[in-house]
């Protein structure tokens, strides 16, 4: 039974979150050479997928009204928002002189919070598939599927990690990332919002 639980866990898991390496890929090419860019990275996603799991628990509990079905394409706002935020940003210093490179890395610093809300934002997929896992099996069964997601969202951090240190594509982030960073979160924000009907649209 429990090992039932782990092997469903680990396919529930893979299927929500593996669109997430792209993004936290982006998230290390971004923070390239700062010091502390994967604790911050490791820190905001745990942060966010807690905010995932106590949202998918409350409601599976029967808190709908908390977080109700018709609010989460609205949490596309958050992605688009910071990813239009990082495309001024880039736009603003496109003139930049390369030798200022403090200067330039600590424009790029990698926020523990913006990694927090773009996780968060990026479940709303995740919620809507957990609830209904989640109230069809014991509450045991429920606690042994956190704990398998929240060991892999460390295993998942850390492949992202491997993949962007990878040297052709570390040199890509390095070369593409100020105009892949904004157009991955504001794509993301935009099939949040469509996917989920948002605005009607």
């Amino acid at each position: 039974m429990i090992l039932s639980s782990i092997a469903q866990a680990v396919g529930l898991f893979l299927a929500t979150n593996i669109d997430d390496i792209v993004i936290l890929s982006l998230f290390f090419g971004r923070g390239q050479g700062q010091p502390g860019t994967t604790r911050r990275i490791l820190l905001g996603q745990y942060l966010g997928f807690l905010g995932i799991l106590g949202a998918a628990v409350l409601a599976a509990l029967g808190a709908q009204a908390l977080l109700p079905d018709q609010v989460l394409p609205y949490f596309g706002l958050i992605p688009l928002g910071l990813g239009l935020w990082a495309a001024w940003q880039a736009w603003r210093n496109r003139g930049d002189d390369d030798d200022d490179d403090e200067a330039q890395l600590e424009g790029k610093r990698v926020s523990v919070w913006t990694v927090a809300a773009v996780t968060f934002a990026n479940g709303g997929d995740n919620i809507s598939v957990y609830v209904p896992v989640f109230v069809s099996v014991s509450w045991s069964a429920v606690l042994a599927y956190c704990i398998v997601f929240l060991v892999l969202v460390a295993v998942l951090v850390f492949l992202a990690k491997w993949i962007s240190s990878r040297k052709p594509i570390a040199e890509a982030l390095e070369r593409w990332e100020h105009i892949l960073f904004p157009a991955v979160l504001i794509g993301l924000g935009i099939v949040i919002l469509i996917s989920g009907g948002a605005f009607g649209l």
